[in-house]
């Protein structure tokens, strides 16, 4: 019997969020490999966990869209109050973690 592996998708910029994120000192864990709509990362910082998907902001918007399975997962993350960020740029991973910051602080 034979295997076939597909390979997941990985975006372009993803090794720049990943290194954005560990400058700000967040802990970050690939999750790129998992697939099923499952987001990119796991991160944590300050006492919080959060998933952050990857998009890649070069590509056009109608490209950048969530899968069916990402809306799914993100829905039921909703719905749990678990916190999904989407990320284009190293920018979008500043405001990420002043948001959760921000949580931390109010809670």
């Amino acid at each position: 019997m034979s295997r076939y592996i597909t390979r997941c998708r990985v975006d372009s910029n993803h090794a720049q969020i990943v290194r954005a994120l560990r400058q700000l000192g967040v802990m970050v864990q690939s999750l790129a490999e998992v697939g099923n709509g499952v987001p990119d990362l796991l991160c944590g910082i300050s006492g919080i966990f959060f998933a952050v998907e990857i998009k890649d902001g070069k590509r056009p918007a109608s490209e950048r869209k969530l899968t069916a399975e990402q809306e799914r997962w993100h829905a039921a993350a909703a719905s749990k109050r678990l916190p999904v960020f989407i990320v284009a740029s190293v920018d979008d991973v500043a405001d990420v973690v002043r948001i959760v910051s921000a949580a931390r602080r109010a809670a």
